[in-house]
């Protein structure tokens, strides 16, 4: 039975006529698949669905998601990223730094620094975070951050100290996920992954691709909140940082 699929020129221009046939005729491609963006399951002989590839260095992987979830597209990684979308593509659940009951929020917008814009990405759980294996009512967001490798920030005066081995992952002018080192240092695994791709302002995407990386402030539940605007964003989030409640790093940039 033909799949509900859709391969785009691009698509099809990376993995050649005779492949992007045999998936449209349905020789190839999955019934049931679980989606590459949303992470939930998807059916290519009930729904459209869009194929996406994702190019490394040296090798590609083919991933699929509901056509409402994603148009089919290349998306362009490095070869250690690309293990790692091959990983959350396989269904392996990144380690998170949230318990399931939490869930990060994540807001774009632009932060001047010295006069220049740099595209931010800020985190804000909905919930406490508690340290993996504990219990009780507090709020280990920060220092599992600073674990990590981000910085506490006691006011936004300069760029952060970049944070080799995380990145944002964007595509087609879409944000898709900040990817965070694997276990032992291993392929890099989704920190945190959109449920469905967030699309950022074209303003954002210009600064994203001028300086090749983004900034992420992260803070806890409650200290932020989702600002309407920038420079309301920009007041929120220097009171979080005089009040102690701000971690940040420079991420680079995969993808455009």
């Amino acid at each position: 039975m033909p799949r509900m699929l859709e391969v785009s020129d691009e698509v099809r221009a990376e993995i050649g006529d005779e492949e992007a046939d045999r998936l449209l005729a349905g020789e190839n491609a999955p019934g049931g698949y679980d989606c590459t963006s949303c992470r939930t399951p998807g059916d290519s002989e009930q729904e459209r669905t869009s194929t996406v590839l994702f190019v490394g260095d040296e090798t590609a992987v083919l991933a699929f998601a509901h056509a409402t979830c994603l148009p089919s597209q290349v998306v362009q990684v490095t070869e250690e990223q690309l293990q790692g979308a091959a990983r959350s593509i396989a269904g392996s659940a990144a380690p998170q730094a949230a318990p399931e009951q939490a869930v990060l929020g994540v807001t774009s917008g632009l932060i001047l620094l010295s006069g220049e814009l740099h595209p931010a990405l800020v985190v804000e759980p909905t919930a406490p975070i508690a340290r993996p294996g504990t219990t009780g009512a507090g709020d280990d967001f920060l220092p599992l951050l600073i674990e990590q490798g981000f910085m506490p920030l006691p006011q936004i005066d300069s760029v952060p100290p970049v944070l080799h081995g995380w990145s944002v992952l964007l595509a087609m002018g879409q944000l898709h996920a900040i990817l965070q080192p694997g276990p032992s240092g291993g392929t890099p695994v989704a920190w945190w992954q959109a449920h469905q791709a967030l699309q950022v302002a074209d303003s954002w995407r210009a600064a994203a691709n001028k300086h090749q990386q983004v900034l992420l402030f992260a803070a806890p539940v409650g200290s932020i909140g989702r600002q309407p605007r920038e420079d309301l964003l920009r007041e929120a989030l220097d009171k979080a940082a005089a009040n102690g409640k701000l971690v940040a790093a420079t991420l680079p940039l995969a993808g455009t």
